[in-house]
């Protein structure tokens, strides 16, 4: 709660004050392009710090969960309780758990990213597990069957197989890690929060349009460049009639 009211103190007067907007505030104006002319050199660290945030909760979230996948497909009673303890991550409400992390490690960026590794945690793996399930018995018995071993069955035969899940499950996941990585503001994380909240004010919301375009834009693009990733991984779907 002290972390929440020490964020919340900085913007009680901003908030209500005039931002430098000039004559768009008077005119009553949503959106001021000359102000974001003037001042867009204040979103590009935001917007560096947004990018390391979401990469690296991702790259965990993906590690921690392929791991547990792959030990939960050798060993299926596991996908019960690793599916259940994920799930209880993911359903914890994303500020408390902020805040429930403060205490354990601090104000930082290290908070933010341990919240939101936990948060894709279930969706990874839900994807991971469910992809490998899906690959058919016939095929993983015919590789068996020409002498490959159980190791090089999953490399060579169910993980290819099953990355048209695994990628759908990361492009879940780090869409949804973009957006609530803007809340590492609370935890004095950096990101785009910082402009989002801090950045405007009740009469003037130029700042907020912008630090949520950035935000919207750059899901877009992780989105985009995972659905390439897919198809260039994954030819014999293209080739499939």
């Amino acid at each position: 709660m002290t972390e929440f009211l020490a964020v919340t103190a900085a913007v009680d007067e901003s908030f209500f004050t005039d931002r430098s907007g000039g004559g768009c505030i008077q005119e009553n104006r949503l959106f001021c392009p000359d102000w974001v002319t003037d001042n867009y050199d204040r979103y590009l660290d935001p917007t560096l710090e947004h990018l390391i945030l979401v990469g690296s909760a991702v790259a965990a979230g993906f590690l921690i969960a392929f791991a547990l996948a792959v030990f939960a497909h050798r060993h299926r009673w596991l996908q019960t309780p690793f599916l259940a303890g994920t799930g209880i991550l993911y359903t914890i409400p994303s500020i408390s758990f902020f805040f429930l992390l403060l205490p354990l490690t601090g104000r930082g960026a290290m908070t933010a990213i341990i919240a939101l590794t936990a948060f894709n945690l279930q969706i990874i793996f839900r994807n991971i597990t469910t992809g490998l399930r899906n690959v058919p018995p016939d095929v993983t018995e015919a590789a068996r069957g020409i002498g490959l071993t159980r190791s090089q069955v999953l490399r060579q035969v169910e993980l290819p197989l099953a990355l048209p899940e695994i990628i759908a499950g990361l492009r879940i996941a780090t869409v949804s890690t973009v957006a609530l990585a803007t809340l590492a503001v609370f935890a004095n994380g950096g990101g785009l929060g910082a402009e989002i909240v801090t950045g405007s004010n009740i009469t003037f919301k130029t700042g907020i349009i912008v630090a949520g375009s950035i935000a919207v834009l750059m899901a877009i693009l992780f989105d985009a460049v995972l659905l390439l990733a897919r198809k260039a991984l994954t030819p014999w779907q293209r080739a499939a009639p």
